[in-house]
C-alpha cells in the first residue's frame, strides 16, 4: 500500500468519490461511446460544482491553497458526500493547505494516554446484562464489562497493544468468527478508521496500525484502497457464539461530551426475541466465568484492588 502525502490523499479521495457517480445519475446528458474513466469526468464534476474545469483539476491535484470553503462545500454536494465524508474532505483540504503540517486546533501530533474515568467504569459494571465497552482513538478498546468479553473475547488475556478492535477483526480468527457477515463488519471498521485518521493524521501509533494491517491482511488493503469513510452511530450485526449459535444484536454509540476521542458502545437484543434469550444465556455465563486479569503492563484501575468487573487500560 502506497504511502502518500496530504495532497495525494486529497486527490485520491476526490477521484474515488467522482468515480462512483454516473453522468445520468447526476442529471448530465450522456453522449454514449466509451469513457476512459469510471464515473464523472473532471469537467462534469466542475460543471456540477459551478467552477471551471481548470480550477477543479488543480483542486484534485491537491493544490488547495486558494480553494475557498464555499467551493469545498459545492464540491461535496456535487459528489453527494454524506456528513462523515464531508467532514473528512474538509480535514483533507485543511491538511493540504498546511502542507501536512500540524493542525493548530489540535488532534495532529503525538497523543497523551487515554484515561477512562472511574464513573464510566462503574457505568459498565452496572450493566451486567448489556454488552458494553469504551473505544478510543484508532479503535483501541479502553474498557469493557464481562458480558462484552464473553460476547467477543477475553481482552484481559491480551497485551495492551492487541486490545484494538480493527486489529482483532482482521487478524484474530476467534473475533473474526464472531461476525456472520464479516465483510460488512470489516467495511464498517475500515471506513471508521479512515474517518478517525483524518482527525489524527500525525499520530504515529495510528500509522503503525495501518501499516501492520496492510502488511498482514490483503483484505484490509483491498478495503482501504476503496477510500470509504464512515461514522456509524448505530446499527446491528448478526453474531455467532459457540454457546448459543447465531443471533442478532443492535448497537448504539454514545460519544462522551467531554472527550470526543472516547465512545461508549452498547449492544442490545429485541425484547422477547430468540436473540434476547441467547444474550441472557451469555450474561449468565459471564457471571459464572471470571475474566482474565489484564496483562501486567496495564495498571489496575485507581481505587479498584483485585479484579474489577469492568476492565480498562490507559494507553494512547
Amino acid at each position: 500500500m502506497n504511502q502518500t502525502g496530504p495532497k495525494a490523499e486529497l486527490g485520491d479521495f476526490l477521484r474515488s468519490r467522482r468515480a462512483r457517480i454516473r453522468p445520468e445519475d447526476a442529471g448530465l446528458r450522456s453522449f454514449g461511446g466509451r469513457r476512459r474513466v469510471p464515473g464523472l469526468r473532471r469537467e462534469e464534476l466542475a460543471q456540477l460544482a459551478g467552477v471551471s474545469a481548470d480550477y477543479y483539476t488543480r483542486f484534485e491535484q491537491g493544490r488547495a491553497e486558494n480553494v475557498s470553503d464555499t467551493v469545498v462545500g459545492a464540491v461535496a454536494v456535487a459528489l453527494r458526500l454524506d456528513a462523515a465524508e464531508t467532514a473528512h474532505l474538509t480535514r483533507l483540504v485543511r491538511s493540504a493547505r498546511r502542507g501536512g503540517g500540524p493542525d493548530p486546533e489540535g488532534g495532529s501530533g503525538p497523543q497523551e494516554p487515554q484515561e477512562v474515568r472511574p464513573g464510566l467504569r462503574r457505568l459498565l459494571e452496572s450493566m451486567p446484562e448489556t454488552p458494553a465497552f469504551v473505544v478510543g482513538r484508532r479503535t483501541d478498546i479502553l474498557a469493557w464489562n464481562p458480558l462484552f468479553a464473553t460476547l467477543v473475547k477475553d481482552f484481559g488475556t491480551l497485551p495492551p497493544e492487541r486490545r484494538n478492535k480493527a486489529w482483532l477483526v482482521f487478524l484474530d480468527d476467534e473475533v473474526r468468527g464472531r461476525f456472520v457477515n464479516w465483510e460488512r463488519k470489516a467495511r464498517d471498521l475500515v471506513g471508521y478508521l479512515r474517518f478517525d485518521l483524518g482527525r489524527h493524521p500525525h499520530d504515529p501509533r495510528f500509522a503503525a496500525l495501518i501499516g501492520e494491517l496492510a502488511e498482514r491482511s490483503p483484505e484490509f488493503t483491498r478495503l482501504w484502497e476503496e477510500q470509504e469513510v464512515r461514522e456509524i452511530a448505530h446499527g446491528g450485526y448478526h453474531m455467532r457464539h459457540p454457546l448459543v449459535g447465531e443471533f442478532t444484536l443492535a448497537y448504539e454509540s454514545l460519544n462522551l461530551p467531554d472527550d470526543p476521542d472516547q465512545t461508549l458502545i452498547t449492544y442490545t437484543a429485541e425484547a422477547g426475541s430468540p436473540s434476547e434469550a441467547a444474550l441472557r444465556i451469555l450474561a449468565e455465563n459471564a457471571l459464572c466465568t471470571p475474566s482474565a486479569t489484564p496483562a501486567p503492563s496495564t495498571p489496575p484501575a485507581a481505587g479498584s484492588p483485585g479484579q474489577p468487573p469492568a476492565r480498562s487500560d490507559s494507553r494512547a
